[in-house]
Formats: C-alpha cells, sequence, structure tokens
C-alpha cells in the first residue's frame, strides 16, 4: 500500500492514453504531460497524485478501452510546451504550461480494467483500494458514499449503468452520476446529498439541465441521501427498475438486453443478440 505525500483519499488518477508516442515515452522516457489548466478546472481536489494509470484508446488495438498500465510518480514539475517538445512546437502555443509528471517503470495489471461501452474517458481520480480492486471502468469512480452504494446495489441486480459519463447540455458538459441504456430510451439517476437540497442555485440550475435532458430523450430519477440509505431495496431500486422495464429493458451495448425482475434470483432475464 503506497503512503501519501498529503492526505489525498484519492491518489491515483487514471488518465488517457491515445497515441503510441506518448506511450512509448511514458514507458521507455519516464513521462507523462497534463494541461495545467486541465489540471487547474479538474483535479484541484486530487492533485498532485502518487500513481498514474492509463486508458488506452482504439488506437491500441487488442489493448484498447481498457487500463492496462500504471506507474508511480516520483516528481512533478511544470513546463513550457516548448521544453517538452522542441522540435514538434510549431503551429502550437510553446508557453503554454504543463504539468510534467515524472515516473517509475511502467507496471502491468494481471487483468485490464476494461470499458463495457467504450467510453470516451480523460481524468479519473481514484482510490489505490478501487484501482486495485476494479474489475471494470465503473468501478473506479470515487464520487460519494451514496453513488458507491446505488452501484453496489446495481452491481448486484446486473444493472448496467455507466457513471459519470458527460455529455453536453446547453454548450455546457455535464456529468450523470448514473447512465441507463435502455431498448427504448436512457435513464439518467441522480444522487442528491444534503448539500444539494440546501442549495436553491444548485438545484434550478440542475432543473435546467434536467428539462434539457427529457427533450433529448432522457428519463430523469432523483434521489436524495435518505432515500439511499435507508429505502434504497424498498424504494429507489422498485422505482428504477419499473422505469427501466417501461423502456424495453436493458439494453448492454448490443450485447444483450433484458427486462429486471426483483424477484427474480438471476435479477435479469436475457435475451441475447
Amino acid at each position: 500500500m503506497p503512503k501519501s505525500r498529503q492526505i489525498l483519499r484519492r491518489n491515483v488518477l487514471v488518465t488517457i492514453m491515445n497515441n503510441s508516442r506518448d506511450f512509448e515515452i511514458a514507458r521507455d522516457c519516464h513521462w507523462y504531460r497534463i494541461p495545467k489548466d486541465s489540471v487547474d478546472k479538474w483535479l484541484v481536489k486530487s492533485w498532485p497524485p502518487e500513481w498514474l494509470a492509463f486508458y488506452q484508446t482504439k488506437v491500441f488495438g487488442k489493448e484498447a478501452h481498457a487500463v492496462n498500465y500504471y506507474a508511480k510518480v516520483l516528481d512533478i514539475k511544470e513546463v513550457p510546451r516548448s521544453e517538452l517538445f522542441a522540435e514538434h512546437s510549431r503551429g502550437k502555443d510553446p508557453e503554454k504550461i504543463y504539468a510534467k509528471l515524472m515516473l517509475g517503470p511502467l507496471q502491468q495489471l494481471p487483468e485490464p480494467i476494461f470499458s463495457r461501452r467504450f467510453r470516451r474517458l480523460v481524468f479519473i481520480p481514484t482510490t489505490w483500494k478501487k484501482f486495485s480492486q476494479a474489475f471494470e471502468i465503473n468501478d473506479l469512480y470515487d464520487e460519494s458514499p451514496l453513488e458507491d452504494r446505488l452501484w453496489a446495489a446495481f452491481k448486484r441486480l446486473e444493472i448496467c449503468a455507466e457513471r459519470q459519463e458527460f455529455f453536453e447540455v446547453d454548450s455546457e458538459f455535464v456529468a450523470l452520476d448514473f447512465a441507463i441504456y435502455c431498448v427504448n430510451g436512457k435513464v439518467n439517476v441522480e444522487t442528491d446529498g444534503d448539500t444539494w437540497h440546501a442549495n436553491p442555485e444548485k438545484a434550478a440550475k440542475d432543473r435546467r439541465r434536467d428539462n434539457a435532458l427529457v427533450v433529448r430523450g432522457w428519463s430523469i430519477l432523483r434521489f436524495g441521501t435518505a432515500l439511499i440509505m435507508e429505502e434504497l431495496d424498498k424504494h429507489c431500486l422498485p422505482k428504477i427498475v419499473s422505469t427501466v422495464n417501461s423502456l424495453g429493458g436493458l439494453d448492454d451495448h448490443g450485447l444483450r438486453s433484458g427486462r429486471i425482475d426483483l424477484n427474480d434470483n438471476d435479477a435479469i432475464q436475457p435475451r441475447l443478440f
């Protein structure tokens, strides 16, 4: 178990690896870069990472759409692009500042952490425990105890959902807590903590967002802290299952679909395509 340089729960950063040149740099030269403006916008609460892991995109063939490699972060420096790529800065801003993460040797996971729906990802800050135990990408997310509780129930019932999936709404990217894809529609499940109810401005913003998603064919379900913690099986899951079944049941990326039966020991009645 790695020791923290500072008190950070999320000490692993999963980031994107979308070309072979960057992979060769990480493997052979032992560094990786992240634009400083991305760090300031997305990663302030989980910076600096102790470990860096890489989600490889479709250009990597058999290793695509999965996390296969990770490395220890040894040091982090802020440098201009011209220092990183002196010979390849034409057409780019040579003074753009990057965080240059100095890495130890790449290590390969015993089993890849795969993406079931071949998602497009950028950053996933997570914990060492979740990273070391993850089976698929959605196991990595570390957003809130409410989300983790609901995700555990989804896995128990084999409800295929995508966590923190981003969509553009009114020229702004928003993250859905859970996106469930059905045969005849889509369901967005949101976990609203106590701070959500105490913040009228945020609640109003979320209502506008919900209205925009509904126009785009989404069904929206919101559950607060008390419902998730005290009435998960009695209220939340039946409501979610009823909504999914009303839309024809699950559609798991064209691999299988099925209606969910809460009274069935197998939870889901699959129909293979």
